[in-house]
């Protein structure tokens, strides 16, 4: 017999197999030995109480032998003499996703990525961290696996409307992440694992006889009857298909100028802006689980916060527990935060963006009044410029720049030196590699965000004891949550409305905000593409 059972354990028993089988089997009322295996379906933490409980939900296996969880399995076709053809430009997940998908369906991808292989991109971003030194095309945001990839590898998502979350997870686990993803309330594989796992969906796509082509930065779309007839490279590469996913994430700025250069519609889309604040992961520890020192069966805390301040959000984002702040930037002179953490999350520090919503009115009334701030790479955008958030998102990250003193070094003040506008006489240990330098962040952040974090910060002091302490160090500037520009998209066909075989996808095309909605939009995508070619 067969029985979904729901369980509420302390820690320790959680992780004993022996401990959660006697309880199954109390919950029966059969022996022990009776069970003869088990299944996580579920796993989260109530930490509510003083006391912290595990909440699972298990088939268990009862007087009957065990079976081993099924992995679905996923066939993936010889494609390397498909006559249909389609240009996907972007390796990150709604890419990678989306080439599988058309793999699956009889189609060759070919794989346009500006940026290198997941290996390659390790020397490049060691080159950011240690000295200083950023490659345009090959950082935290551009190369194999797209930002993701050195960013965390989160697979948490709200999104679950936008396709099917458990394929995604499958998949993931089909190219060899653990199971514990499948079941997990908030998955996690961590920056150390998710290289491999990247690498080996590009030899799948290889070896079925799909294109993946490195430092091929798309330079220009050949354009006739509003449709694509092929994408130019920077390296002088013409590629021809029937149709083109355009998949290139939320920092591909060159890209956006392209399609507003040629007419092709675009739109300013709301974003959010702000810090990252990193606080001992012990304090977390200790205001989460309502202890002194962390039970050893429990992962370091995390911690989820919003506030609405006068009519604006403002919230936590991409919160690493055990994590390490990185420089996200993808230009000379720019200065960008992001988190991430290993999968074991067993580093010292707990940081996270907390940011606020920036709307187009936000952006143009800042520059109204701080017209003689606006750089001449920036410009100054003029009304309904569809570029124009994107330029303030750039602003600011060149000011963070030019406060920090150069070499990515990140301009930072202790958390509540922060909410008093004090300087900082001296700041925190803080895992941010390239080094942080004692600045008044109101000099670089707009007035509607800075007042916003002042208050915010003071609240979420109430919500988690402890949080708001001088002990916490708050490092500029966060600005990359997502894509300040849509591309738009028909809601059926998703075809861009002006342009009929172009496929905006993903993050940097405003349809998605992480990991997994973006590895789903890239198989919706996709599939629709598939419909459309094989109909033609």
């Amino acid at each position: 017999m067969q029985k979904i059972i729901s369980l509420k354990l302390l820690p320790s028993e959680a992780a004993e197999e022996v401990s959660v089988k006697k309880y199954i089997a109390g919950t029966e009322a059969v022996k022990v030995a009776a069970i003869t295996g088990y299944h996580i379906l579920k796993q989260s933490i109530d930490a509510r109480g003083k006391q912290p409980w595990i909440n699972l939900a298990v088939r268990a296996f009862i007087n009957e032998p065990y079976q081993s969880r099924e992995i679905p399995s996923f066939i993936f076709r010889d494609v390397s003499k498909a006559t249909r053809k389609v240009i996907i430009i972007g390796a990150g997940p709604a890419g990678l996703f989306a080439a599988l998908k058309l793999i699956e369906s009889g189609i060759q991808p070919i794989i346009l990525e500006r940026g290198k292989d997941v290996k390659a991109r390790r020397r490049d971003l060691a080159a950011l961290n240690k000295q200083g030194e950023i490659n345009p095309e090959s950082n935290y945001c551009f190369g194999e696996g797209g930002a993701g990839t050195y960013s965390d590898g989160k697979l948490y998502t709200r999104s679950s409307k936008r396709g099917d979350v458990g394929r995604i997870l499958n998949l993931f686990v089909h190219f060899g992440a653990e199971e514990k993803i499948l079941y997990e309330s908030h998955p996690h594989i961590g920056t150390n694992k998710l290289p491999q796992i990247i690498t080996s969906m590009r030899k799948k796509i290889i070896d079925c006889g799909g294109d993946f082509l490195f430092e091929k930065k798309v330079v220009d779309l050949v354009i006739h009857n509003n449709n694509i007839l092929s994408v130019r490279t920077a390296d002088e590469n013409i590629f021809e298909a029937g149709a083109v996913i355009l998949a290139t994430g939320h920092s591909a700025r060159d890209i956006f100028h392209l399609l507003y250069s040629k007419k092709i519609v675009v739109e300013a889309k709301p974003f959010a802006l702000g810090v990252r604040v990193e606080h001992p992961q012990s304090l977390i520890d200790s205001a989460q689980y309502h202890c002194a020192v962390r039970d050893k069966f429990l992962p370091p805390a995390s911690y989820s916060l919003v506030q609405q301040v006068d009519d604006k959000g403002v919230f936590s984002f991409c919160m690493c527990p055990g994590g390490i702040i990185a420089p996200a930037a993808t230009n000379p002179g720019e200065l960008v935060v992001n988190g991430w953490s290993p999968s074991k999350r067993n580093n010292p520090y707990a940081n996270s963006g907390i940011v606020v919503t920036v709307e187009e009115k936000d952006a143009g009334k800042y520059f109204q009044n701080h017209n003689r701030e606006i750089s001449k790479t920036t410009g100054f955008p003029i009304a309904g410029d569809p570029l124009l958030l994107m330029k303030f998102q750039q602003l600011i990250e060149q000011k963070a720049f030019g406060a920090g003193g150069g070499h990515f070094v990140a301009p930072a003040q202790r958390l509540t030196d922060f909410t008093d506008s004090k300087l900082s006489a001296s700041l925190p240990g803080c895992s941010y590699l390239p080094g942080i330098h004692s600045f008044l962040l109101k000099d670089i952040l707009p007035p509607f965000i800075h007042n916003r974090l002042q208050q915010a910060f003071r609240e979420f002091g109430k919500k988690i004891p402890g949080y708001f302490t001088n002990e916490a160090v708050v490092v500029a500037t966060e600005s990359r949550t997502s894509s300040p520009v849509r591309i738009p998209r028909n809601s059926e066909t998703l075809q861009h409305p002006q342009i009929k075989n172009l496929y905006p996808c993903g993050e940097g095309a405003g349809y998605a905000g992480g990991i997994v909605s973006a590895a789903m939009d890239g198989e919706k995508v996709a599939s629709r593409v598939a419909m459309a070619l094989q109909s033609s």
